[in-house]
Order: structure tokens, then C-alpha cells, then sequence
């Protein structure tokens, strides 16, 4: 069933680009609409602060439009954007030094009337952001796109140009090193207790 919703959806996004080139401009939002929060979170989680992150996010945006008649259509729409929008915060660090800040995703909504779930889930999140900054950065970018904006292994090899056995490596590798830090964190707290 979710494999047929998925090939369904991107039939959709076909559609609208073979729109969009075909003249029809406002389908573009359609396409926005789908990926501007999950290029966002992307890019949050690959340590831009909020103001980057929204910025390069638009800016991706104007990129990809401007470079839509490019895109080989049998080819992931999502993995080609990705694949810009990482690129530009590759070319942002390389132009500004920019440190790496910790994200700060929004509240889950299904703990809106818990204060004390809500507070515990922040908690949480809030760790793990720490612990997968961590990870080196192509660990934390695989991570991101496998387990934030569910890409297959194939999404994740265009989008980082790597093959995917690599990919499945790079992604077994975060898991452990992260599962290793996560022990060490355990070890150091519960001595200090």
C-alpha cells in the first residue's frame, strides 16, 4: 500500500515539473510546499543556525527552479534537491567559517497538553542533536536523510555522490559510533551521580 502511495506521489511531482517547464510557474509551489521543511531540517541538522537554514532554504529553492529543465526525470526529484541544498551550505562554510550551532527542532505536537512529555521530549531531542554533532559530517548528513526525510539508500548515493554500499556503511558506522558515544556519555554521567 505505502509503495504504491509513494510511486504515486511521484508521478505528482512529475507532473507538476513537466508543468512547470510546460509554463505553468504556480505548480512550482506545489513542490515547495512538499520538501521546503524537510530541506529545513536537513539543513538544521547539518548544524546551520535558523537564519541560514531559512535563508538556504529559499535559496534552494530559487536554484532549483532556475536549474529545473536540468533535472533528469528519471532520477529522484528529492535527492537532486537535497543535493543542492547541501551544496550551498557547503559553499556558506567555505565563504564564512561558519561554526556549527545545535538545532533546536520545534516541540511534537502530540505532547501539547503534557508540559512535563513535552519538557522530556525537548530533553531528548535535544541530546541526541548533541550526540549526532558529534558524528563527522558524512555520518550526521546520511543519518539526516535516511532517518529525518526517510530517502532510500539510492536518494542518499545521489545526494551525497557516493556509491550505495558506502552509504550503507557510512549509516552502519553513525549507528555504532553513536551507540559508542551514548555509552561513554552513560559511563561519564552515572560516575559524576
Amino acid at each position: 500500500m505505502e509503495k504504491w502511495r509513494d510511486q504515486d506521489e511521484k508521478n505528482h511531482e512529475k507532473q507538476w515539473i513537466h508543468n512547470v517547464l510546460e509554463g505553468q510557474k504556480e505548480d512550482y509551489a506545489f513542490l515547495v510546499n512538499r520538501y521546503k521543511n524537510k530541506i529545513y531540517g536537513i539543513l538544521r541538522g547539518m548544524g546551520a543556525d535558523h537564519q541560514d537554514a531559512q535563508d538556504l532554504t529559499q535559496e534552494t529553492f530559487i536554484k532549483a527552479y532556475r536549474k529545473l529543465a536540468s533535472h533528469d526525470p528519471n532520477k529522484s526529484f528529492a535527492a537532486w534537491i537535497y543535493t543542492i541544498a547541501t551544496n550551498l551550505l557547503k559553499d556558506l562554510r567555505r565563504k564564512t567559517r561558519h561554526t556549527e550551532s545545535l538545532a533546536h527542532p520545534p516541540p511534537d505536537p502530540s505532547t501539547r497538553n503534557n508540559p512535563e512529555a513535552t519538557l522530556l521530549q525537548t530533553e531528548y531531542r535535544t541530546e541526541l542533536q548533541v550526540l549526532i554533532q558529534q558524528l563527522p559530517p558524512n555520518y550526521r548528513l546520511a543519518l539526516l536523510l535516511r532517518y529525518t526525510n526517510d530517502l532510500s539508500y539510492e536518494e542518499i548515493s545521489e545526494v551525497l555522490n557516493i556509491p550505495v554500499n558506502k552509504v550503507q556503511n557510512d549509516l552502519y558506522r553513525a549507528k555504532k559510533r553513536l551507540k559508542q558515544i551514548l555509552t561513554v556519555e552513560e559511563v561519564r554521567t552515572g560516575a559524576m551521580l
